[in-house]
């Protein structure tokens, strides 16, 4: 397949640049992806479409303070997006400035002096003057999406997040999880819905578009993710029961199947360490059965994997549809939930 065929026309007021006050005010469209039959409705109607042995998989990696503005000695602007905090003081890092990024060179950051040490593949090694997170927490600013055009405020730093956010590692959010709020969450546990953890850190790479035409020639930046013992256990334990795996965006996707992938066959097991699993149209699913999301850029490997997921031409029609009802695009934009069949 080719880039091509995951188009779609949006109007550019659709992108969302704003949040909506209420998290779980976003509307969702619900997506049968058997009949292809489009819903409109809210998040808050999310109980309505899962069971009570359903299991609600979130990602709980928290997006950190991962952008620094800087200089060089010459007055020119660098920007600094952290990709993954190393040992010590050091990082890896994506760097863009007017002129061409060098080895050696010293960049006066609001916290001090970073030095580039060397480049590794499409990053850069960097040394900055206290441990990575610890220092962009203190000095960074939120790595709001590139289609985003407006400078990140204070709020952004909690509504950029998660309820779920625990672990500190990632560049972008999981946005699918942006939509819940503490009443939506008590309402799901009230239906009986339970809930597990997964932890895959976002990074800038997911914004990446792809180079070529040919999807079988794209290879995904590595991401870090963990699936731990109670995950693969309340997976199990709803296999079990009858129930289904509810995937709370793409991320989820990507590290329960590249656990599932790990463990060869086998009963799902614990994992850990880098996924660069490219998920398009005739990938097998192993672990998710429904898929809570956002909308996704045309032609990016996220889309894909939506399509992948429930048909090429079944997701660009829904899209077709949340274009034309006005549906909020992006991070900071509505839901989409893909079931198949009969709802609880």
């Amino acid at each position: 397949m080719r880039r091509q065929d995951f188009t779609y026309h949006l109007p550019a007021e659709l992108i969302a640049q704003e949040p909506l006050a209420e998290r779980a005010a976003s509307r969702m469209l619900v997506l049968d992806r058997i009949t292809g039959a489009v819903t409109d409705r809210t998040m808050r109607a999310l109980p309505e479409y899962l069971r009570a042995d359903d299991l609600l998989v979130v990602n709980d990696t928290r997006v950190i303070a991962a952008r620094l503005i800087g200089t060089k000695s010459t007055g020119g602007r660098v920007e600094i997006l952290l990709e993954r905090a190393l040992e010590g003081r050091q990082a890896l890092a994506q760097l863009s400035a007017s002129k061409a990024i060098r080895s050696g060179l010293e960049v006066e950051t609001p916290g001090g002096m970073a030095r580039v040490l060397a480049r590794e593949g499409e990053l850069w090694r960097i040394e900055l003057p206290a441990p990575a997170l610890e220092f962009c927490e203190r000095f960074g600013e939120v790595p709001l999406p590139p289609y985003i055009r407006r400078p990140p405020r204070p709020e952004d730093r909690e509504r950029y997040q998660s309820i779920f956010a625990r672990e500190a590692g990632a560049v972008a959010a999981p946005t699918a999880s942006l939509h819940f709020d503490e009443a939506l969450s008590a309402a799901l546990a009230a239906h009986g819905v339970r809930r597990a953890c997964i932890t895959l850190h976002v990074g800038a790479g997911t914004f990446q578009p792809l180079r070529g035409e040919e999807l079988a020639t794209h290879v995904l930046h590595p991401e870090r993710g963990v699936v731990g013992a109670a995950a693969c256990e309340a997976i199990a334990r709803t296999r079990a029961a009858g129930g289904r795996v509810v995937a709370v965006g793409t991320t989820v996707v990507r590290a329960l199947e590249s656990a599932a992938l790990a463990a060869g066959g086998q009963a799902l097991a614990p994992w850990q360490g880098e996924t660069r699993l490219f998920i398009t149209p005739g990938f097998h699913f192993q672990v998710c059965d429904v898929l809570l999301t956002n909308f996704h850029l045309p032609q990016s490997t996220l889309l894909m994997l939506v399509c992948a997921f429930a048909g090429r031409q079944t997701v660009l029609d829904a899209y077709a549809h949340a274009v034309q009802a006005r549906y909020r695009f992006f991070s900071y934009g509505d839901a989409m939930l893909i079931t198949a069949g009969a709802t609880a």
